[in-house]
């Protein structure tokens, strides 16, 4: 396999370690386990969560991008639609939040593994 970039890695959800094995166990889409990890790498036998409770952390990033979104829609309302009452604010941000909350689950999960967690890629796996 080619040499994969870390921010190539860090899209498709893959192994920090490989490059190679992907992290969570079912496609992004799947509405059903879309949070199950794999506890091994698939390809290289990593174990991802390094020791109990490692990705509550991972809530920090989370909350970052949580943050932007509101911080965007906020500007979006703002300047968009002429500053519109505190209850669309709360209904388009809450709904944002929601409709990003899978992407947002495990791409924080994945940008913590690959640059928290200090795992050097070793291309020869």
């Amino acid at each position: 396999m080619a040499n994969v970039s870390k921010l190539q890695a860090v899209s498709a959800g893959l192994c920090p370690r490989c490059r190679q094995g992907k992290i969570f166990k079912t496609a992004l889409y799947n509405p059903v386990g879309f949070g199950e990890m794999n506890e091994f790498c698939p390809h290289c036998g990593l174990r991802f969560e390094i020791e109990p409770g490692y990705f509550i952390g991972a809530m920090y990033v989370s909350y970052a991008f949580s943050g932007g979104l509101a911080l965007i829609l906020g500007f979006a309302l703002f300047y968009l639609f002429n500053n519109p009452p505190g209850w669309v604010y709360a209904l388009v941000v809450s709904i944002g939040v929601i409709v990003i909350s899978t992407i947002n689950f495990r791409l924080s999960r994945v940008i913590w593994l690959h640059y928290v967690a200090g795992i050097p890629y070793d291309p020869a796996i």
